[in-house]
């Protein structure tokens, strides 16, 4: 069974950076994507990698934000740059139908 959590959320000013992890515990060679989910608003896909390596992102977040990875910890990174007001949000990572509980994300202006 894959369990997975998230951390490194906070409170930034616009323009700043977080780095979210996510630890994922069970062998699983699935794909692990990123999430969020603003107030009054539906969960949206933010970006995910495969176990190639290889990444895809949602147009918004393009040029800012990068997924990356270290097998040896079973941690998936999501590194957030140039933040904006707009990506104020709970951040999530998913794979195999397993969810984190996910870790706050405040961008102030």
């Amino acid at each position: 069974q894959v369990r997975l959590v998230e951390s490194g959320g906070g409170l930034v000013q616009a323009g700043g950076s977080l780095r979210l992890s996510c630890v994922r515990s069970g062998l699983s060679f699935s794909p692990v994507g990123w999430f969020r989910q603003a107030p009054g608003k539906e969960r949206e896909f933010v970006g995910k990698i495969y176990w190639s390596g290889s990444t895809e992102y949602r147009d918004s977040v393009k040029g800012r934000f990068t997924i990356s990875r270290n097998k040896a910890k079973n941690t998936v990174y999501l590194q957030t740059n140039s933040l904006k007001p707009e990506d104020t949000a709970i951040y999530y990572c998913n794979s195999n139908d397993a969810w984190g509980q996910g870790t706050q994300v405040t961008v102030s202006s």
